[in-house]
């Protein structure tokens, strides 16, 4: 045992390079592995060009035959009387007869600089916007025919110049575009020329396909990277196959994100023909390997309390010094290198321990001038408000009642600075510091409510408030209202980034053990990737300014009264945060605030009025 632990560890490393043999035969029959797979993918990848070109020759005799029926429509002389009129109504109610001519799945006609008259398609009708929005695309490029997204549908377009006399030099009367549908039929029609599976997207949906449902829902979870693969395909698993699968963008892009965003056909060619050869020589190295494992792992066993027991006790003290822990001791155990290296870590140990201390400070110091920064944006609105209400005020013709309305606004803006010093104060110190009072919750959440409408961040934002009552809380006002003020100004900014109108609601309900404030908006939600950490200090996403705190003192302020913030994601209103606060928690508050304002019933912590 002594003369092991005297060993070097290039000495005791000698015996497992016994097993090298064993490791040459793995090694040996994984390059065979790699080759045969290597040569069945480059045989497929051959295969899926070939599939490619296929639906490319297909696709040119395709494009040919819809410019000629195009061409064929813009010579019609009917078509351009029609257009000379320069009346939307009777081009739009004339042009039935002519999209009926061409029997196109799209038809339109557009004015001479591209804007859209009129428009036609089978089935249910397309959005005007969305047509106009393809087909300026389609005129931002030379090519004759493009491929156009519309509404989850794709269309093969040809777009042909009405003019009226020489079509070089004569008069220009508009555009006559036609259009057909990439359907299930097409994609039949490509798969059997090209003997592959085929699909067509747009922006990452399946538009039509011969895979079966159960395969395109695999597909799907798999699009993206079929997207970003590189020319020769990429690999994907569907159903019990696997497939080499290469896309080709239909529609000339100028970046790599819209170059995703575009119509795709992607070509999946199957490896069936190989899989049962290569399953052959996966066995073979699963048997061979297993075995030379064996071997070698019973030889390995004979050297590892020499090299890995010392190592494990290293890996222990690590760990122990990673949580903190300063005076965790290691045994000098194991080769000279690893007595030494124990003893190198000892000494690193002491230094850590002896500077822990004026590195937590520093961090500390650092923190408070983040969080002091993080606050800036709402400083200056409360100063905007005083120095508007100002100016308000020095007008001479303002009625007494409006000096003192103005007044009032600017001393709450004035209490709302001292409040957010005092939250600043309050994150970065222990303990609760609140002076809870009975109050109307319904007084509190409107204040809120009217101090985030005139913020600059609830233009054109609808906040609707209901289901308000008259409780009476023991909360503290300005703590609580701080709290939804946050919210609040958070949710008309997420509402603002969102598609439609802006719309923010706040509700307010009561159970048994705690009152509900909920508040809601339409905006385009919370990103997956900060949702876990959203009310962490400096975690901010979508805002102009700020760096992220208010959620933080929010939800600091809840827990000290003893509730809490939820987020929850909703079909209807997208986003949804619910402030807690439990009615048990109204004789802790009375304790810790020394009753402060408290009246004599203050063990009752919510009631009803009226």
């Amino acid at each position: 045992m002594a003369l092991r632990y005297r060993l070097r560890v290039r000495t005791t490393l000698l015996i497992p390079l016994l097993v090298i043999s064993f490791g040459c035969t793995i090694v040996s029959l994984l390059v065979i592995r790699t080759l045969v797979e290597r040569q069945a993918r480059t045989s497929l990848a051959s295969d899926l060009r070939h599939s490619v070109m296929t639906y490319q020759n297909l696709e040119r005799q395709r494009r040919q035959m819809l410019l000629n029926e195009s061409a064929l429509l813009a010579d019609l002389p009917s078509l351009k009387a029609l257009m000379t009129t320069h009346d939307a109504r009777t081009i739009e109610d004339g042009g039935v007869e002519f999209w009926a001519v061409s029997g196109s799945d799209l038809f339109a006609l557009l004015e001479p600089n591209g804007e859209l008259i009129a428009f036609y398609n089978p089935g249910p009708s397309l959005h005007r916007a969305s047509v106009e929005h393809a087909l300026r695309k389609a005129f931002q490029h030379t090519e004759d025919v493009s491929t156009l997204s519309v509404d989850g549908r794709l269309y093969e377009l040809a777009i042909e110049p009405l003019v009226f006399g020489a079509r070089t030099t004569g008069t220009r009367l508009g555009f006559v575009a036609s259009a057909y549908a990439i359907d299930e039929q097409v994609a039949r029609e490509v798969s059997q020329a090209a003997a592959a599976e085929v699909a067509f997207t747009s922006g990452q949906q399946v538009v039509a396909s011969t895979l079966n449902p159960d395969l395109q829902q695999q597909f799907l979870s798999q699009l993206n990277s079929v997207l970003h693969s590189p020319p020769e395909g990429s690999r994907i698993h569907l159903g019990d196959e696997d497939y080499l699968a290469a896309s080709v963008c239909l529609q000339p892009t100028s970046t790599t994100s819209d170059a995703i965003e575009a119509p795709q056909l992607i070509v999946l060619k199957s490896f069936a023909q190989s899989t049962e050869f290569i399953g052959q020589v996966n066995r073979w190295v699963l048997t061979l390997g297993l075995l030379a494992l064996l071997v070698g792992t019973g030889m390995l066993v004979s050297v590892s309390r020499t090299i890995t027991q010392p190592l494990e006790e290293l890996v222990g003290g690590t760990r122990a010094l990673a949580h903190g822990d300063f005076d965790y001791k290691l045994s000098e155990h194991g080769a000279s290198e690893i007595r030494e290296l124990s003893r190198a870590f000892d000494r690193m140990r002491v230094q850590l321990q002896s500077t822990q201390k004026d590195l937590i400070d520093s961090e500390r110091l650092a923190t408070i001038g983040r969080m002091a920064s993080s606050i800036s944006h709402d400083l200056r609105h409360y100063l905007s408000a005083m120095y508007a209400n100002a100016e308000f005020m020095s007008d001479g013709n303002l009625a007494q009642p409006e000096r003192e309305e103005l007044l009032q606004e600017v001393k709450d803006a004035v209490q709302g600075m001292t409040d957010l010093l005092d939250s600043l104060l309050l994150f970065t110190q222990t303990g609760r510091a609140l002076h809870p009072e009975y109050q109307s919750i319904a007084v509190i959440l409107q204040r809120a409510v009217n101090m985030v409408r005139s913020h600059p961040a609830a233009r054109d934002v609808r906040i609707t408030v209901s289901e308000l009552s008259s409780l009476t809380v023991w909360v503290d006002e300005q703590k609580l209202g701080r709290t939804v003020y946050n919210i609040l100004l958070n949710a008309c900014q997420a509402a603002r980034r969102g598609h439609g109108p802006a719309a923010v609601s706040l509700s307010l309900l009561e159970d048994e053990d705690a009152i509900h404030i909920r508040i809601a908006d339409n905006g385009p939600g919370v990103p997956e990737a900060i949702r876990q950490t959203i009310f962490l200090p400096f975690v901010s996403e979508g805002r102009e300014s700020g760096i992220g705190l208010g959620l933080t003192l929010a939800q600091q302020i809840a827990q000290e009264h003893g509730g809490s913030i939820t987020l929850s994601q909703t079909a209807e209103e997208n986003t949804v945060f619910t402030i807690t606060i439990p009615k048990a928690a109204a004789p802790a508050l009375s304790h810790e605030s020394g009753r402060r304002s408290a009246p004599t019933q203050a063990q009752a912590s919510i009631q009803g009025r009226g």
